[in-house]
Protein backbone atom coordinates (compact mmCIF):
# COMPACT_ATOMS: atom_id res chain seq x y z
CA UNK A 1 0.00 0.00 0.00
CA UNK A 2 1.15 3.33 -0.87
CA UNK A 3 0.13 6.85 0.04
CA UNK A 4 0.25 10.37 -1.80
CA UNK A 5 -0.65 12.76 0.17
CA UNK A 6 -1.01 16.99 -0.83
CA UNK A 7 -2.14 20.03 0.37
CA UNK A 8 -5.52 19.68 -1.82
CA UNK A 9 -6.82 16.63 -3.46
CA UNK A 10 -9.52 17.18 -6.21
CA UNK A 11 -10.94 14.25 -6.16
CA UNK A 12 -13.79 15.60 -9.03
CA UNK A 13 -17.14 12.71 -7.93
CA UNK A 14 -16.54 14.42 -4.49
CA UNK A 15 -15.49 17.27 -2.74
CA UNK A 16 -12.52 19.04 -2.58
CA UNK A 17 -9.94 17.88 0.38
CA UNK A 18 -7.84 19.70 2.19
CA UNK A 19 -4.53 17.90 3.56
CA UNK A 20 -5.64 14.95 1.44
CA UNK A 21 -4.59 12.33 -0.12
CA UNK A 22 -5.16 8.87 -2.17
CA UNK A 23 -4.28 4.97 -0.99
CA UNK A 24 -2.85 2.66 -4.07
CA UNK A 25 -3.32 -0.79 -3.79
CA UNK A 26 -1.66 -1.94 -6.63
CA UNK A 27 -2.79 -0.33 -10.25
CA UNK A 28 -6.14 1.47 -8.62
CA UNK A 29 -6.86 3.55 -6.10
CA UNK A 30 -8.20 2.18 -2.91
CA UNK A 31 -9.15 5.10 -1.10
CA UNK A 32 -9.46 8.79 -0.58
CA UNK A 33 -9.68 10.83 1.69
CA UNK A 34 -7.67 13.04 4.76
CA UNK A 35 -4.17 12.14 5.18
CA UNK A 36 -4.61 11.97 8.59
CA UNK A 37 -7.62 9.54 8.56
CA UNK A 38 -5.70 7.23 5.74
CA UNK A 39 -2.91 7.50 7.51
CA UNK A 40 -4.00 5.83 10.56
CA UNK A 41 -5.85 3.19 8.34
CA UNK A 42 -2.63 1.85 6.71
CA UNK A 43 0.15 2.76 9.24
CA UNK A 44 3.04 0.46 7.91
CA UNK A 45 2.08 2.42 4.12
CA UNK A 46 4.95 4.05 2.14
CA UNK A 47 4.24 7.69 1.87
CA UNK A 48 4.83 10.28 -0.33
CA UNK A 49 4.24 13.65 0.34
CA UNK A 50 3.91 16.04 -2.89
CA UNK A 51 3.74 18.90 -0.65
CA UNK A 52 2.45 22.30 -1.31
CA UNK A 53 0.49 20.77 -4.32
CA UNK A 54 -2.89 20.27 -6.01
CA UNK A 55 -3.26 15.99 -6.25
CA UNK A 56 -6.30 15.62 -9.02
CA UNK A 57 -7.27 13.06 -11.84
CA UNK A 58 -4.64 12.55 -15.15
CA UNK A 59 -6.38 14.84 -18.19
CA UNK A 60 -8.03 12.41 -21.12
CA UNK A 61 -7.53 14.16 -24.30
CA UNK A 62 -10.54 13.23 -26.32
CA UNK A 63 -9.36 13.86 -29.47
CA UNK A 64 -5.94 13.91 -31.09
CA UNK A 65 -3.94 13.01 -34.49
CA UNK A 66 -0.42 12.50 -33.34
CA UNK A 67 0.73 11.21 -36.74
CA UNK A 68 0.74 14.85 -37.69
CA UNK A 69 3.27 16.59 -34.32
CA UNK A 70 5.97 17.09 -37.03
CA UNK A 71 3.88 19.60 -38.73
CA UNK A 72 3.81 22.38 -36.23
CA UNK A 73 4.06 25.25 -37.81
CA UNK A 74 3.87 24.04 -41.52
CA UNK A 75 0.40 25.26 -42.38
CA UNK A 76 -0.45 29.14 -42.67
CA UNK A 77 -3.57 29.76 -41.15
CA UNK A 78 -6.09 31.00 -44.11
CA UNK A 79 -9.20 30.09 -42.81
CA UNK A 80 -9.92 27.47 -45.93
CA UNK A 81 -10.56 23.90 -44.56
CA UNK A 82 -10.20 22.38 -47.93
CA UNK A 83 -6.80 24.35 -48.80
CA UNK A 84 -5.38 23.02 -45.42
CA UNK A 85 -6.94 19.08 -46.75
CA UNK A 86 -4.67 20.02 -49.99
CA UNK A 87 -1.82 20.80 -48.03
CA UNK A 88 -1.86 18.31 -45.18
CA UNK A 89 -1.56 15.60 -48.34
CA UNK A 90 0.68 17.24 -49.66
CA UNK A 91 2.79 17.14 -46.29
CA UNK A 92 1.66 13.37 -46.26
CA UNK A 93 2.95 12.78 -49.04
CA UNK A 94 6.54 13.94 -48.01
CA UNK A 95 6.93 11.65 -44.10
CA UNK A 96 8.79 8.51 -44.34
CA UNK A 97 7.96 5.28 -41.93
CA UNK A 98 10.77 6.93 -39.70
CA UNK A 99 8.70 10.52 -39.66
CA UNK A 100 5.54 8.74 -38.40
CA UNK A 101 7.09 6.63 -35.68
CA UNK A 102 9.06 10.48 -34.84
CA UNK A 103 5.53 12.26 -34.81
CA UNK A 104 3.72 9.63 -32.89
CA UNK A 105 6.36 9.71 -30.04
CA UNK A 106 7.04 12.88 -29.91
CA UNK A 107 3.24 13.75 -29.39
CA UNK A 108 3.20 11.32 -26.64
CA UNK A 109 5.88 12.87 -24.78
CA UNK A 110 4.61 16.65 -25.07
CA UNK A 111 0.98 15.16 -23.96
CA UNK A 112 2.79 13.30 -20.95
CA UNK A 113 4.80 16.70 -20.22
CA UNK A 114 1.21 18.55 -19.90
CA UNK A 115 -0.23 15.99 -17.61
CA UNK A 116 -2.35 13.54 -19.72
CA UNK A 117 -2.36 10.35 -19.21
CA UNK A 118 -5.00 9.38 -21.33
CA UNK A 119 -5.52 10.42 -25.23
CA UNK A 120 -7.85 9.04 -27.44
CA UNK A 121 -5.75 9.06 -30.61
CA UNK A 122 -6.71 8.73 -34.67
CA UNK A 123 -4.70 6.25 -36.08
CA UNK A 124 -4.35 6.24 -40.05
CA UNK A 125 -1.30 4.24 -40.49
CA UNK A 126 -1.91 1.50 -37.66
CA UNK A 127 0.64 -0.59 -39.69
CA UNK A 128 3.03 1.52 -38.21
CA UNK A 129 2.10 0.28 -34.49
CA UNK A 130 4.22 -2.47 -34.69
CA UNK A 131 7.50 -0.50 -34.75
CA UNK A 132 6.39 1.62 -31.84
CA UNK A 133 7.70 0.63 -28.14
CA UNK A 134 4.78 0.70 -25.48
CA UNK A 135 3.47 4.37 -25.04
CA UNK A 136 4.27 5.83 -21.62
CA UNK A 137 1.09 7.10 -21.36
CA UNK A 138 -2.96 5.43 -21.71
CA UNK A 139 -3.34 5.24 -25.43
CA UNK A 140 -6.46 4.36 -27.30
CA UNK A 141 -6.19 3.33 -30.73
CA UNK A 142 -8.86 4.64 -32.76
CA UNK A 143 -8.52 2.99 -36.57
CA UNK A 144 -8.92 5.84 -38.69
CA UNK A 145 -11.57 3.91 -41.79
CA UNK A 146 -12.32 5.81 -44.99
CA UNK A 147 -13.15 4.51 -48.68
CA UNK A 148 -12.87 8.03 -50.98
CA UNK A 149 -10.21 6.59 -52.55
CA UNK A 150 -11.47 3.04 -52.55
CA UNK A 151 -9.48 1.50 -49.95
CA UNK A 152 -11.05 -1.66 -48.68
CA UNK A 153 -11.95 -2.35 -45.10
CA UNK A 154 -13.58 -5.77 -44.26
CA UNK A 155 -14.69 -6.97 -40.51
CA UNK A 156 -11.53 -9.03 -40.95
CA UNK A 157 -9.29 -6.03 -40.80
CA UNK A 158 -10.93 -4.38 -38.15
CA UNK A 159 -10.87 -8.10 -35.80
CA UNK A 160 -6.98 -8.80 -36.92
CA UNK A 161 -6.50 -5.12 -35.78
CA UNK A 162 -7.80 -5.93 -32.35
CA UNK A 163 -5.95 -8.82 -31.94
CA UNK A 164 -3.00 -6.52 -32.35
CA UNK A 165 -3.66 -5.25 -28.82
CA UNK A 166 -4.35 -8.69 -27.19
CA UNK A 167 -0.87 -9.61 -28.46
CA UNK A 168 0.80 -6.56 -26.29
CA UNK A 169 -0.78 -6.85 -22.70
CA UNK A 170 1.35 -4.52 -21.74
CA UNK A 171 0.21 -1.42 -23.49
CA UNK A 172 -1.95 0.51 -21.47
CA UNK A 173 -5.17 1.58 -23.34
CA UNK A 174 -7.07 0.04 -26.04
CA UNK A 175 -8.21 0.07 -29.54
CA UNK A 176 -11.51 1.64 -31.29
CA UNK A 177 -12.71 2.27 -34.45
CA UNK A 178 -12.91 5.80 -36.40
CA UNK A 179 -15.05 6.62 -39.90
CA UNK A 180 -13.34 9.66 -40.70
CA UNK A 181 -15.93 11.50 -41.51
CA UNK A 182 -19.13 11.75 -43.97
CA UNK A 183 -17.34 13.34 -46.72
CA UNK A 184 -14.74 10.69 -47.20
CA UNK A 185 -16.70 7.95 -46.04
CA UNK A 186 -19.72 6.23 -47.49
CA UNK A 187 -22.82 5.80 -45.60
CA UNK A 188 -22.01 1.74 -46.11
CA UNK A 189 -18.24 2.30 -44.46
CA UNK A 190 -20.27 3.88 -41.54
CA UNK A 191 -22.50 0.81 -41.12
CA UNK A 192 -20.09 -1.93 -41.43
CA UNK A 193 -17.50 0.06 -38.57
CA UNK A 194 -20.89 0.49 -36.57
CA UNK A 195 -21.28 -3.30 -36.78
CA UNK A 196 -17.93 -3.94 -36.16
CA UNK A 197 -17.78 -1.79 -33.27
CA UNK A 198 -20.84 -3.17 -31.45
CA UNK A 199 -19.76 -6.98 -32.34
CA UNK A 200 -16.88 -6.12 -30.54
CA UNK A 201 -17.40 -3.65 -27.96
CA UNK A 202 -15.40 -1.22 -29.19
CA UNK A 203 -15.52 2.74 -28.89
CA UNK A 204 -16.41 4.55 -32.13
CA UNK A 205 -15.71 8.37 -32.93
CA UNK A 206 -16.14 10.53 -36.32
CA UNK A 207 -15.48 13.81 -37.20
CA UNK A 208 -18.67 15.75 -37.95
CA UNK A 209 -20.49 18.84 -38.97
CA UNK A 210 -16.66 20.49 -38.48
CA UNK A 211 -16.33 23.53 -40.79
CA UNK A 212 -18.93 25.96 -43.42
CA UNK A 213 -17.50 24.27 -46.39
CA UNK A 214 -18.53 20.44 -44.97
CA UNK A 215 -22.19 22.27 -44.47
CA UNK A 216 -22.26 23.77 -47.97
CA UNK A 217 -21.63 20.81 -49.51
CA UNK A 218 -23.84 18.22 -47.99
CA UNK A 219 -26.45 21.31 -47.98
CA UNK A 220 -25.83 22.62 -50.76
CA UNK A 221 -23.87 20.69 -53.64
CA UNK A 222 -21.27 23.63 -54.15
CA UNK A 223 -18.26 25.12 -52.12
CA UNK A 224 -14.87 24.63 -52.02
CA UNK A 225 -14.60 21.42 -50.20
CA UNK A 226 -17.69 20.07 -53.11
CA UNK A 227 -15.10 21.04 -55.59
CA UNK A 228 -12.04 19.31 -54.05
CA UNK A 229 -13.64 16.02 -53.55
CA UNK A 230 -15.07 15.81 -56.92
CA UNK A 231 -12.25 16.56 -58.52
CA UNK A 232 -10.78 13.61 -57.08
CA UNK A 233 -13.56 11.35 -57.73
CA UNK A 234 -15.72 11.24 -55.05
CA UNK A 235 -19.70 10.13 -56.05
CA UNK A 236 -21.12 14.07 -55.23
CA UNK A 237 -25.06 12.69 -55.16
CA UNK A 238 -25.38 11.94 -51.78
CA UNK A 239 -24.69 16.33 -51.75
CA UNK A 240 -27.84 19.01 -51.92
CA UNK A 241 -30.44 17.69 -49.69
CA UNK A 242 -29.08 17.15 -46.01
CA UNK A 243 -26.72 18.70 -43.34
CA UNK A 244 -24.07 16.17 -42.66
CA UNK A 245 -25.78 15.56 -39.11
CA UNK A 246 -29.13 14.44 -40.80
CA UNK A 247 -26.96 12.83 -43.59
CA UNK A 248 -25.46 10.02 -41.14
CA UNK A 249 -28.52 10.03 -38.85
CA UNK A 250 -30.94 9.12 -41.03
CA UNK A 251 -28.64 6.15 -42.52
CA UNK A 252 -28.87 5.02 -39.07
CA UNK A 253 -24.76 4.97 -39.33
CA UNK A 254 -24.06 5.88 -35.79
CA UNK A 255 -24.00 3.33 -32.69
CA UNK A 256 -25.48 4.18 -29.11
CA UNK A 257 -21.91 5.70 -27.34
CA UNK A 258 -20.48 7.20 -30.80
CA UNK A 259 -17.81 10.51 -30.10
CA UNK A 260 -18.76 13.09 -32.67
CA UNK A 261 -15.79 15.22 -33.02
CA UNK A 262 -16.11 18.59 -33.71
CA UNK A 263 -19.95 19.29 -34.24
CA UNK A 264 -19.21 23.41 -35.10
CA UNK A 265 -21.83 24.06 -37.70
CA UNK A 266 -25.87 22.83 -36.83
CA UNK A 267 -28.13 23.36 -40.08
CA UNK A 268 -32.09 23.63 -39.89
CA UNK A 269 -33.73 20.89 -38.20
CA UNK A 270 -30.13 19.68 -36.80
CA UNK A 271 -31.11 20.91 -32.93
CA UNK A 272 -34.45 18.50 -33.53
CA UNK A 273 -32.56 15.64 -34.36
CA UNK A 274 -30.29 15.65 -31.89
CA UNK A 275 -32.40 16.47 -28.71
CA UNK A 276 -33.80 12.88 -28.20
CA UNK A 277 -30.16 11.71 -28.53
CA UNK A 278 -28.28 13.47 -25.97
CA UNK A 279 -27.92 10.21 -24.19
CA UNK A 280 -26.84 8.82 -27.20
CA UNK A 281 -23.58 10.49 -28.08
CA UNK A 282 -20.77 12.44 -26.80
CA UNK A 283 -19.63 15.67 -28.16
CA UNK A 284 -15.65 16.45 -28.57
CA UNK A 285 -14.93 20.13 -29.12
CA UNK A 286 -11.48 21.14 -29.87
CA UNK A 287 -11.14 24.95 -28.84
CA UNK A 288 -7.32 26.06 -30.76
CA UNK A 289 -8.32 24.19 -33.76
CA UNK A 290 -11.38 25.98 -33.57
CA UNK A 291 -9.68 29.20 -33.73
CA UNK A 292 -7.00 28.26 -36.02
CA UNK A 293 -9.88 27.97 -38.72
CA UNK A 294 -11.64 30.88 -37.56
CA UNK A 295 -15.07 29.49 -37.12
CA UNK A 296 -17.75 31.11 -35.80
CA UNK A 297 -19.39 30.40 -32.05
CA UNK A 298 -19.13 26.51 -31.25
CA UNK A 299 -22.98 26.05 -29.76
CA UNK A 300 -21.98 25.09 -26.51
CA UNK A 301 -25.28 26.25 -25.04
CA UNK A 302 -27.10 24.59 -27.72
CA UNK A 303 -25.61 21.39 -26.71
CA UNK A 304 -25.54 21.90 -22.83
CA UNK A 305 -28.94 22.46 -23.06
CA UNK A 306 -29.73 19.51 -24.75
CA UNK A 307 -27.83 17.11 -22.39
CA UNK A 308 -24.86 16.41 -24.36
CA UNK A 309 -21.30 16.05 -22.39
CA UNK A 310 -18.52 17.76 -23.92
CA UNK A 311 -15.12 17.36 -23.76
CA UNK A 312 -11.65 18.64 -24.91
CA UNK A 313 -9.38 17.64 -27.51
CA UNK A 314 -6.68 19.34 -28.71
CA UNK A 315 -6.70 17.40 -32.21
CA UNK A 316 -3.25 18.20 -33.84
CA UNK A 317 -0.34 20.43 -34.36
CA UNK A 318 -0.67 20.72 -37.92
CA UNK A 319 -3.97 23.08 -36.70
CA UNK A 320 -2.64 23.67 -33.23
CA UNK A 321 0.20 25.01 -31.40
CA UNK A 322 0.62 22.43 -28.99
CA UNK A 323 -1.22 19.14 -27.15
CA UNK A 324 -1.98 21.20 -23.75
CA UNK A 325 -5.00 20.45 -22.69
CA UNK A 326 -4.68 23.42 -19.81
CA UNK A 327 -4.32 25.13 -22.99
CA UNK A 328 -7.59 24.17 -24.39
CA UNK A 329 -9.58 25.28 -21.05
CA UNK A 330 -8.08 28.61 -21.41
CA UNK A 331 -9.19 29.23 -24.69
CA UNK A 332 -12.55 27.63 -24.24
CA UNK A 333 -12.85 30.02 -21.02
CA UNK A 334 -12.59 32.86 -23.51
CA UNK A 335 -15.09 32.35 -25.12
CA UNK A 336 -17.52 30.88 -22.45
CA UNK A 337 -16.41 33.06 -19.42
CA UNK A 338 -19.22 31.92 -17.32
CA UNK A 339 -18.30 28.23 -17.24
CA UNK A 340 -17.60 27.07 -13.93
CA UNK A 341 -13.97 25.64 -13.52
CA UNK A 342 -14.78 22.38 -12.19
CA UNK A 343 -16.75 21.98 -14.98
CA UNK A 344 -14.17 22.79 -17.93
CA UNK A 345 -11.93 20.49 -15.52
CA UNK A 346 -15.04 17.78 -15.70
CA UNK A 347 -13.84 18.56 -19.80
CA UNK A 348 -10.76 16.37 -19.91
CA UNK A 349 -11.19 14.12 -17.39
CA UNK A 350 -14.67 12.72 -16.28
CA UNK A 351 -16.73 13.63 -19.17
CA UNK A 352 -13.95 11.79 -21.69
CA UNK A 353 -14.02 8.36 -19.22
CA UNK A 354 -17.71 8.58 -19.80
CA UNK A 355 -17.60 9.01 -23.28
CA UNK A 356 -15.17 5.94 -23.66
CA UNK A 357 -17.30 4.15 -21.33
CA UNK A 358 -14.98 4.08 -18.65
CA UNK A 359 -16.62 6.85 -15.92
CA UNK A 360 -15.60 5.78 -12.78
CA UNK A 361 -12.67 3.58 -13.67
CA UNK A 362 -10.62 6.67 -14.86
CA UNK A 363 -11.01 10.50 -14.81
CA UNK A 364 -11.42 10.10 -11.32
CA UNK A 365 -9.84 9.80 -7.90
CA UNK A 366 -12.09 7.01 -6.31
CA UNK A 367 -12.01 3.22 -4.73
CA UNK A 368 -11.63 1.18 -7.35
CA UNK A 369 -10.29 3.52 -9.98
CA UNK A 370 -7.23 2.87 -11.84
CA UNK A 371 -4.25 5.44 -10.40
CA UNK A 372 -3.65 7.66 -12.74
CA UNK A 373 -2.94 11.27 -11.34
CA UNK A 374 -1.03 14.28 -11.57
CA UNK A 375 0.16 17.32 -9.38
CA UNK A 376 0.26 21.19 -9.73
CA UNK A 377 1.72 23.71 -8.31
CA UNK A 378 -0.54 25.60 -5.70
CA UNK A 379 0.23 29.20 -4.79
CA UNK A 380 -1.03 30.43 -1.19
CA UNK A 381 -3.54 32.92 -1.09
CA UNK A 382 -5.64 30.65 -3.91
CA UNK A 383 -8.87 29.73 -3.03
CA UNK A 384 -10.35 27.94 -5.62
CA UNK A 385 -8.12 25.49 -6.02
CA UNK A 386 -10.77 24.38 -9.63
CA UNK A 387 -9.61 27.67 -10.42
CA UNK A 388 -5.78 27.32 -9.86
CA UNK A 389 -5.93 24.27 -11.90
CA UNK A 390 -7.98 25.80 -14.95
CA UNK A 391 -5.24 28.84 -15.07
CA UNK A 392 -2.41 26.62 -14.70
CA UNK A 393 0.81 27.28 -17.01
CA UNK A 394 3.38 25.09 -16.11
CA UNK A 395 3.84 21.37 -16.70
CA UNK A 396 2.85 18.95 -13.54
CA UNK A 397 5.57 18.38 -11.08
CA UNK A 398 4.60 14.61 -11.39
CA UNK A 399 2.64 12.33 -13.60
CA UNK A 400 1.79 9.13 -12.26
CA UNK A 401 -0.25 6.27 -14.06
CA UNK A 402 -1.41 3.10 -12.23
CA UNK A 403 0.07 4.27 -9.62
CA UNK A 404 3.80 4.54 -10.73
CA UNK A 405 5.44 7.55 -11.88
CA UNK A 406 5.06 7.40 -15.97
Amino acid sequence: MNLHRARIVLPLGSPPIEDGAVAIDGTNFAQVGGFDDLRSQFPVAEVTDHGEAILLPGLINAHCHLDFTSMRGAILQSGSFSAWVRRINDLKRTMTDADYIASITAGLGELRKWGTTTVLNIESLPELMVQLPPPRIRTWWFYELLDIRSRIHTEDVVAGALAFFEERPSWHGGFGLSPHAPYTTSPDLYKLVRFCAEKYGMPFTTHLAESDEEMQMFAEGSGPLFDFLKSIGRDMSDCGAKTPIRHLLEADALPRGAILVHMNQLGPGDEELLAPRAGSFSIVHCPNCHEYFQRGPFPYETFRRLGFRISLGTDSCASNRGLNLFDEMQTFRRHFPNVAPKELLDMVTRHPASALGLGGRFGELRAGARADFITLPFAEGVENAFEAVVENRTPPYAVYLNGQSA
